[in-house]
């Protein structure tokens, strides 16, 4: 028998200067400020082998998503036709899974500071990953 329902627990928070969702710029190289990603005492471990300058794959989970939005027009711009969410990078979908690709400008404890991410400030983030070199993809 195949599970059909899952849950995801956050491993941290993104502590941001944006505010709220409407002054996020819509991708991170497009203005996005640096934040500090709190994680959990409870897997902190896991940050060992993470250094500045660092590139890495922040996921997170956009908790003030609309979750019933399946057509959207891309990036807003009324004069586009509607599309399906799943073709776009539209925050508004059943399951909200942000992909920031950022660079570690520093590490102090179990918080790391990251960015250009356009992330709000309270984010919950649910796995970090390293950007993977192109012979290792290979």
């Amino acid at each position: 028998m195949y599970e059909t329902h899952y849950s995801l627990a956050p491993i941290g928070f993104l502590r941001s200067p944006l505010k709220d969702r409407g002054a996020a710029p819509r991708q991170g190289h497009e203005g996005a400020p640096d934040a500090w990603l709190g994680v959990d005492a409870a897997v902190a471990e896991g940050l060992e082998g993470i250094e500045a300058g660092d590139e890495l794959i922040v996921i997170t989970w956009f908790h003030q998503a609309e979750r019933t939005i399946l057509k959207t027009h891309p990036r807003n711009d009324q004069t586009r036709p509607l599309t399906g969410v799943f073709a776009t990078r539209s925050p508004d979908r059943p399951n909200p899974l942000g992909l920031h690709r950022v660079t570690v400008r520093e590490i102090a404890g179990n918080s790391v500071k990251v960015g250009p991410i356009e992330a709000i400030d309270g984010t919950p983030v649910v796995d970090i990953k390293p950007v993977l070199s192109t012979s290792a993809d290979s």
